[in-house]
């Protein structure tokens, strides 16, 4: 979830507009790329982070890699706060931002596996008043197919969020039935299942459809039957902006035409719900993103049904329920207000990686530059990328 006056949307759903603005580069072919040695993968690592972490001018990020047999890399970068220089260390909770899709889209399963709902039944049996609602069904809304309109992507909505939400960790408080009715308003993007396109709205919708068939709120579905389950002890789903101890900072950009950096480290997150609500740590989200590539919590059929038959929507990118597949890593990423994140397992390694960044400026995600840069040297047969990145300077 990327967010700024003119874009709100996942940078999977970017792609192609982030692309136009990159600068052509000379790409080596990834078999070219010659694997890191063990005694020199985390020198090499270190050299590139910091100097991404440079070239992007950001505060800081945490990087976590582990890749069984041959590293197992986590460590913090820069500081947490740029007007606070604190260390950043590991431990430091950050918002996930579209993570959290992940952990809404197990819960649906979760419920599909018990008989709750039905993946290929209409949402309007379960949510009356959705346009089209009996046309798009479960699966279209976790597949970002439904053509149901983003409810944050409107001018009005980007210029009360940067007015609002600098007043306090209470302020801009958006309800979900708000964010529905917002998105229930506009056109349709397309017909039900005509095509992909990322919105908000649906993973929110999905929240709903839990609350309907479980009879309890949706953090109370979480803590019960994922987090609690998954032993993911400081991973929360926060009902404003206040955040756990220790955390990270965040900055963000108000406006790139006249950009103001602007501290968004208790901004209230509550407009995106079940979207990009969850904060977490390197270490849990590690934990997180194992068991989700390997299908913990949900049976083997579930699965094998959630990763299949997913839309091509950047070279080397497929978006599935909930999750996606960038060229062999399989997870999501994040973006909100002042935080990026990347959390990816690479099923063919048995490896994982999680990276935070505490700013959503400048794009191309700078979590996602990172990944990038990680991969390249850790994984170079499985580069996470999603869209051309920028050229990195000065790393040895």
């Amino acid at each position: 979830m990327s967010l700024n006056r003119n874009l709100i949307t996942s940078l999977v759903a970017a792609v192609v507009i982030v692309a136009g603005m990159i600068v052509p580069q000379v790409v080596l072919p990834r078999s070219a790329l010659p694997e890191a040695g063990a005694a020199s993968l985390t020198a090499r690592l270190d050299n590139a982070i910091t100097a991404r972490i440079a070239q992007m001018g950001i505060p800081g990020a945490i990087v976590s890699l582990s890749i069984p047999g041959r590293a197992e890399y986590v460590k913090g970068f820069g500081v947490a706060n740029p007007t606070v220089p604190v260390p950043l260390t590991p431990d430091f909770h950050f918002r996930t931002g579209s993570v959290t899709k992940t952990f809404t889209g197990t819960a649906i399963l979760q419920l599909a596996e018990r008989g709750l709902v039905d993946l290929d039944a209409p949402v309007s049996r379960y949510v009356s008043g959705v346009p089209h609602g009996d046309e798009i069904t479960i699966d279209m809304l976790g597949r970002m197919r439904s053509g149901l309109a983003e409810f944050a992507g409107t001018e009005q909505f980007v210029t009360a969020l940067y007015a609002e939400s600098p007043k306090g960790p209470w302020a801009f408080p958006y309800p979900p039935r708000k964010a529905l009715t917002a998105a229930f308003r506009q056109p349709m993007s397309f017909p039900p299942n005509a095509t992909y396109q990322y919105s908000n709205t649906n993973a929110v919708l999905l929240a709903r459809v839990v609350e309907k068939v479980s009879g309890m709120p949706f953090d109370r579905y979480l803590q019960r039957h994922i987090l609690g389950p998954a032993g993911l002890s400081k991973t929360s789903y926060p009902a404003d902006g206040w955040l756990p101890f220790p955390f990270s900072g965040g900055t963000t950009k108000d406006d790139p035409r006249n950009p103001r950096t602007l501290d968004a480290t208790l901004w209230n997150p509550s407009w995106s719900d079940a979207a990009g609500k969850i904060v977490s740590t390197v270490g849990d989200l590690r934990k997180w993103t194992r068991m989700l590539s390997g299908g913990a919590l949900l049976r083997p059929s579930t699965r094998e049904r959630r990763v299949s038959n997913g839309t091509p929507v950047a070279p080397g990118v497929d978006y599935a329920f909930t999750i996606f597949d960038a060229d062999g890593w399989v997870g999501h990423n994040g973006e909100l207000p002042g935080y990026t994140t990347v959390a990816v397992h690479l099923p063919e390694r048995n490896a994982t990686l999680v990276v935070s960044a505490n700013s959503d400026h400048p794009q191309p995600s700078p979590a996602g530059q990172i990944a990038y840069d990680v991969t390249r040297i850790a994984t170079p047969g499985h580069v996470y990328e999603l869209g051309p990145q920028p050229p990195l300077r000065g790393a040895g």
